[in-house]
């Protein structure tokens, strides 16, 4: 094989990639072997007689059958968790949910007209001092404020 090192190069230069993925025709290879200039190795290039390899990607495809694998709620066993329960369902995110969905409630039943807007802003102060473990508790607990207000 010839020496064409340095062709190897300008066309690395020209094609605006590594060496490694530049491609020499091998029934051309004196033409490129004669080519000393960026213009000559322009010239090969459109002629087809240099090009470059495609890049090499690593597949995502064995990653996306895992990740719709956890989507459907496999592969989440004990075995792969790491971490404290904490770290995986953190405190915070737990409450945001919560105090979300049972001033949702709060806000649905004053609309309704469930209860007056002084009980609502009495309930959702209790709901943010977290005197509600989540939406049942909170109707239970005004079922019993309903039943002393009759």
């Amino acid at each position: 094989m010839t020496d064409v090192a340095n062709q190897r190069r300008i066309a690395a230069a020209v094609l605006d990639c590594g060496a490694h993925r530049v491609w020499f025709d091998p029934d051309r290879l004196s033409d490129i072997q004669n080519a000393i200039s960026r213009e000559d190795i322009r010239g090969l290039i459109e002629e087809g007689a240099i090009r470059a390899h495609q890049i090499k990607g690593n597949s995502r495809g064995r990653a996306r059958a895992k990740i719709a694998k956890r989507a459907y709620g496999h592969c989440k066993g004990p075995g792969r968790r790491r971490g404290a329960a904490g770290a995986r369902n953190p405190k915070k995110r737990q409450w945001i949910q919560k105090i979300r969905a049972i001033r949702k409630t709060l806000h649905a039943m004053r609309e309704n007209g469930d209860i007056d807007s002084h009980l609502y802003r009495v309930l959702y102060r209790k709901a943010s001092g977290g005197q509600f473990r989540n939406v049942a508790h909170l109707k239970a607990q005004l079922d019993i404020i309903s039943g002393r207000m009759k």
